[in-house]
């Protein structure tokens, strides 16, 4: 069975995606993780998270994937046995020193990042030698390349299906260096290729007034590729994000959960239905990547105001009554009585119609507009704790 595996930027989102579906998750710890930025988990927060997955029999993969320098080899493996001992299932990593220390000294799984830029068999070949439990592949192979690699070995492999596509070879990227003085290869990308720029042929300025140029492509979607990965036997597919909502993370983990199912069940739908469930999160624009052949201008994203973040998330339920029918509600955006909510949820999808909205001392609302205010409603379907809640 194919592994889903989920980023998840701080407990509560790693609870919503194994709640939603995933089968893992991955995550960063506050040491040799490539997203610094991220809501990085301390030791007690890995703890516990490992034991939520494995209480719902998932499991929890961390990301050391930095290039090392000298002043990173200081306490490398007694962060390695910290991790183990908190129940961490495998190590992600690009440092062939990481990846050695994770072999020969834990239990722990180790997986090559990504971040190697791992294209052939050859290279898969080698860390195999090295004695890693699977390989990442780069994002950079069509469908036809990744058939190839798996018929020629026997090693794990994982393949990203969904998230944000580098502008260059995965964490390769100098412009954030030189730009900002933030490193990319070691957790300070600052996404320079999204920033807005003027292009200019010697000193004229040849944009339009107003337009601006990024240099960044799409984000990936492979919603059609998934069933040939599926056929090839590819072990686990790999969303992007941990910078990423509670809400997104939700919804993409639902929607490929259900298409991986649905094929399972030889139930498949039309594709359309899934890109429909992918497009109520908070996306940029989507392409096919390289999975499909070499991108063309349409995989390219110019223009960043093109992909507009939706704000149709609105609460998520924190409890409900069955015997009062009162629903408790943490409110995420605003929302107002009488409106129509659709309940997505790990077990249904469907949609209610609210009336009035009190707020914790039972005072009527003529909205809910204060970020993270607890609310209630009455209603008598039965809505669980960790369902969300969208305008429909």
């Amino acid at each position: 069975m194919v592994e889903l595996l989920a980023p998840a930027g701080d407990l509560e989102k790693l609870k919503i995606a194994i709640l939603y579906g995933a089968d893992a998750v991955f995550i960063g710890g506050l040491k040799f993780s490539l997203r610094s930025r991220a809501s990085n988990f301390t030791l007690e927060d890995i703890k516990e998270g490992c034991t939520f997955a494995h209480e719902h029999h998932a499991k929890v993969h961390i990301t050391c994937n930095i290039v090392m320098h000298e002043i990173d080899t200081e306490d490398i493996l007694e962060y390695l046995k910290a991790l183990e001992e908190a129940g961490v299932d495998a190590i992600i990593a690009s440092s062939i020193t990481i990846l050695k220390l994770v072999v020969q000294h834990t239990s722990m799984e180790a997986h090559v990042s990504t971040q190697t830029s791992c294209l052939n068999q050859e290279a898969v070949a080698f860390y195999k030698e090295l004695g890693v439990k699977r390989v990442v592949l780069g994002r950079e192979l069509t469908l036809e390349e990744i058939e190839f690699v798996k018929k020629n070995t026997s090693i794990d492999l994982e393949v990203f299906i969904h998230g944000g596509m580098c502008v260059s070879y995965s964490g390769r990227c100098m412009l954030s260096n030189n730009m900002t003085n933030r490193d990319a290869n070691r957790g300070g990308c600052a996404h320079s290729c999204r920033w807005n720029y003027n292009l200019y042929q010697k000193d004229h300025k040849i944009n339009p007034e107003g337009d601006y140029f990024a240099m960044s492509s799409k984000d990936l979607c492979a919603i059609r590729a998934i069933p040939k990965l599926m056929e090839l036997g590819i072990h686990s597919f790999k969303i992007e994000g941990r910078m990423k909502s509670l809400h997104y993370i939700a919804t993409i983990v639902k929607a490929y959960r259900t298409l991986i199912d649905d094929i399972n069940s030889n139930s498949l739908k039309d594709f359309n239905y899934y890109e429909a469930m992918i497009n109520k999160a908070e996306n940029r624009l989507t392409s096919t990547g390289f999975l499909f052949g070499l991108p063309t201008i349409d995989e390219q994203l110019y223009d960043l105001d093109a992909s507009i973040p939706n704000k149709d998330f609105v609460g998520i339920v924190l409890d409900y009554d069955e015997t009062t029918k009162k629903a408790t509600i943490e409110q995420r955006n605003h929302f107002v009585p009488n409106s129509s909510l659709e309940v997505f949820g790990p077990h249904h999808n469907d949609v209610i119609k609210i009336k009035e909205v009190y707020d914790k001392d039972n005072v009527s609302l003529d909205a809910a507009r204060h970020p993270r205010q607890i609310v209630y409603f009455y209603t008598d379907y039965p809505l669980e704790k960790d369902d969300l809640l969208r305008l429909n």
